[in-house]
């Protein structure tokens, strides 16, 4: 299955439910305060969040008020155009350095997918015909670096690791010299699960930054938040916390192929204006892609 009929695949899925709810209750015209007190219900319950839930009934409103909203799919139209204005607000092509290395540090809970998008971001830089070093800073859980190493031999990136408990900014520091020395065009930083609550380990992650900061003044470049889609809302409350201690600039959904969720990307870029960079729908290379807006914006109320 391709890329494309994955990430379709799995977006169906809220889209099965949010037009299912919608339709249940939807009748053609001047629509009713009832019906659009349950559309939103409906889209809250998607995960697209109250913020975006509120936008997109003022705008079905407002179309009602204009013209007679005749079908469904007038009706899905209508918030098909919203979500990917909401979507396209902000900024989400990655950004690279204008000189020497670019360097990308990707942060989020156990079990997210950073590691495996570090791998899969390595394969795209090194089939680009770019050097990458990959750094293992997530010095906490010792199977770490042993995946890390394991992409990092499959893209042909060069690893960067220290012994399992070590200091992870270390790691970042010795990745950044190397870097510079060799003249190397992307530098991949993986962290630690970090779990909201581990202030202390909150306090490392800072501490990474500030490290690559004092090397290469304008790094990170990026601070990639990687979300598991299939956690809904509270990948908002994720964003909300990360973006606080280490200054997230995008997001990374992963899993959209297997959640009935995928509204949370629309949440977090409306709530927080941090924008989708990029979406992950299985465990292959190819299985991770740019953000589309408008790809997403359609997939998300079609059938």
């Amino acid at each position: 299955m391709s890329f494309l009929e994955k990430f379709k695949v799995g977006l169906s899925k809220t889209s099965k439910n949010l037009r299912e709810k919608v339709l249940g209750v939807f009748s053609p015209g001047k629509l009713s305060s009832d019906f659009l007190d349950q559309l939103e219900e409906a889209l809250i319950e998607a995960d697209i969040g109250i913020e975006a839930a509120m936008a997109i009934r003022e705008q079905v409103q407002e179309e009602s008020r204009k013209n007679a909203i005749r079908s469904e799919e007038d009706l899905f139209s209508v918030m098909t155009r919203v979500v990917e204005s909401i979507l396209s607000e902000v900024d989400a092509h990655l950004k690279t350095a204008s000189s020497g290395p670019t360097v990308y540090v990707l942060v989020g809970v156990n079990g997210s997918g950073k590691t495996t998008t570090i791998g899969k971001l390595a394969k795209r830089f090194t089939s680009q015909g770019k050097s990458v070093i990959v750094a293992a800073a997530d010095t906490f859980r010792a199977a770490a670096e042993d995946q890390l190493a394991v992409w990092a031999k499959r893209s042909g990136a060069t690893i960067i690791s220290h012994q399992e408990g070590s200091d992870p900014g270390a790691v970042a520091f010795d990745a950044i010299k190397s870097a510079l020395a060799r003249n190397v065009d992307v530098v991949l930083v993986d962290t630690a699960g970090r779990l909201q609550t581990k202030k202390n380990l909150m306090e490392e992650l800072r501490k990474v930054i500030r490290v690559i900061k004092r090397e290469i003044p304008d790094a990170p470049h990026e601070v990639i938040l990687v979300i598991d889609g299939t956690t809904g809302q509270n990948g908002l409350s994720q964003a909300k916390v990360f973006m606080e201690a280490a200054g997230v600039t995008g997001i990374c959904v992963t899993k959209l192929d297997g959640t009935s969720k995928g509204g949370i990307a629309v949440a977090i870029t409306k709530d927080l204006g941090i924008p989708v960079k990029l979406v992950g729908v299985g465990e292959g290379i190819e299985d991770l892609r740019d953000f589309d807006p408008s790809l997403f914006a359609k997939a998300l109320f079609e059938r």
